[in-house]
């Protein structure tokens, strides 16, 4: 399983939006990822529900091609952007699989 990110954005000041949905995918394919969601259609199931207008799931071949997607010069543009219009949490999900490492969890398949 490849690592994935994940962008859970609150909109502050939307300015950004139209540029960088427009070309940020393009800078992301360039390294070999690809959207597994885009949606501000966020449903609560359980716990305090977040205060996310938008959160992007996106699935890279490896760490080193996330990290070259966020350090990329033609990105880092679009980043402040969205940085000075948003309150942004970025995290990675790496293909690690915990199950047999914890007690209670089987080793099996994701």
């Amino acid at each position: 399983m490849a690592p994935r990110s994940e962008a859970d954005i609150k909109v502050t000041d939307g300015a950004w939006v139209p540029s960088y949905a427009a070309e940020v995918h393009k800078i992301i394919e360039r390294h070999g990822g690809r959207y597994l969601s885009r949606s501000g259609n966020i449903r609560t199931l359980e716990g305090s529900p977040r205060d996310s207008t938008l959160i992007a799931l996106v699935v890279f071949p490896s760490m080193d091609a996330i990290e070259r997607f966020a350090a990329d010069p033609d990105y880092k543009p679009y980043g402040k952007a969205r940085q000075t219009g948003s309150v942004s949490h970025f995290v990675v999900i790496d293909d690690t699989d915990v199950a047999g490492a914890i007690p209670y969890l089987v080793a099996g398949k994701m």
